[in-house]
């Protein structure tokens, strides 16, 4: 079928806003962990809060009949692209910085074309093949020379992590988006996230050792925001705007990322509504940064978006 120009604007506007949204987050989460919550618990916040808010809307849907092998591809997306996927992020940013994950993050459109040339059998010229190395010769300096201290080079590899786990999840929800209505699928794939979440023994012990009287109304406004915005809206954006576009257009979107990291760090610090995380933004990570970005160009450049991905 083919996809109208209209349709595909509205999908690249989509998953602009998506990397918008998570740029904000990026410095704003930063100032919730680990003093008022746990990242576990955060991430219980996120995840029980989005899954409420779609199951609100889906009366408002039609009803459709899912295949059998199509709900095992649910449980697997709620699997990668919520528990395994918040869980490793919220943890890799309570120990790294805001810049590190905005950086991180744009390695996911190489993640997803290694991932398709394995899982779906696509091929990658010479050309994608020296982008991928150069994409991750600059992760790899990200998170030994970039990064000073231990921890910050765990939650580093933290990152790293999630962002494969995203790319594994944008692949199996892709043939997913043109059966069902995306509604439809990211609720069933919160639902499932949730399943697994609670499932997650750690979740209780932070629980036990939260206090919600001592959280200050400024920091509720960012869990509010990263509950409403970061996860009900983006993972909504991102599934309407997979409709339209491969998996693999979708993730070069995250490109832009770390530049709204960056802007929204300076922006924030002057106006009060986070901590000083500019410290954090070196020539060192900027020339990181263009080198994962050149990596992530070259692999890229020539590949056939419109190609059908269905693993």
């Amino acid at each position: 079928m083919e996809i109208s120009k209209g349709k595909e604007q509205w999908a690249a506007f989509a998953l602009l806003l998506v990397n918008l949204i998570y740029g904000a987050s990026h410095v704003l989460a930063k100032g919730v962990m680990p003093v008022f919550l746990s990242p576990t618990v955060f991430i219980l916040f996120r995840v029980v809060g989005a899954v409420i808010l779609f199951w609100m809307l889906i009366p408002f849907v039609k009803r459709v009949k899912m295949q059998r092998r199509d709900v095992i591809r649910l449980a697997a997306c709620g699997l990668f692209g919520v528990t395994v996927n918040q869980l490793l992020f919220f943890h890799g940013l309570n120990s790294s910085s805001p810049m590190n994950a905005g950086i991180i993050m744009a390695l996911n459109p190489i993640m997803v074309a290694v991932l398709s040339f394995f899982w779906l059998k696509e091929r990658l010229t010479r050309t994608q093949w020296i982008g991928i190395s150069i994409g991750a010769l600059g992760a790899i300096a990200l998170t030994t020379y970039g990064t000073k201290s231990v921890q910050a080079q765990l939650g580093d590899l933290f990152l790293l992590g999630n962002s494969l786990s995203y790319a594994v999840y944008l692949l199996l929800v892709k043939p997913l988006m043109q059966k069902y209505p995306p509604l439809v699928v990211i609720t069933w794939v919160f639902t499932f996230g949730t399943f697994f979440l609670l499932a997650f023994p750690p979740l209780y012990g932070d629980i036990k050792q939260t206090d919600l009287n001592t959280i200050p109304w400024f920091i509720w406004l960012k869990i509010i925001y990263v509950v409403v915005g970061v996860t009900f809206l983006t993972y909504l954006l991102t599934v309407v705007g997979l409709k339209y576009v491969s998996s693999t257009v979708a993730s070069a979107f995250i490109y832009v990322q770390p530049i709204f990291v960056i802007t929204f760090s300076y922006l924030f610090a002057l106006i009060g509504w986070s901590a000083d995380y500019t410290n954090h933004i070196t020539p060192s990570k900027l020339v990181l940064m263009a080198l994962i970005f050149y990596g992530v160009h070259l692999t890229l450049g020539k590949r056939n978006f419109d190609k059908k991905q269905t693993p």
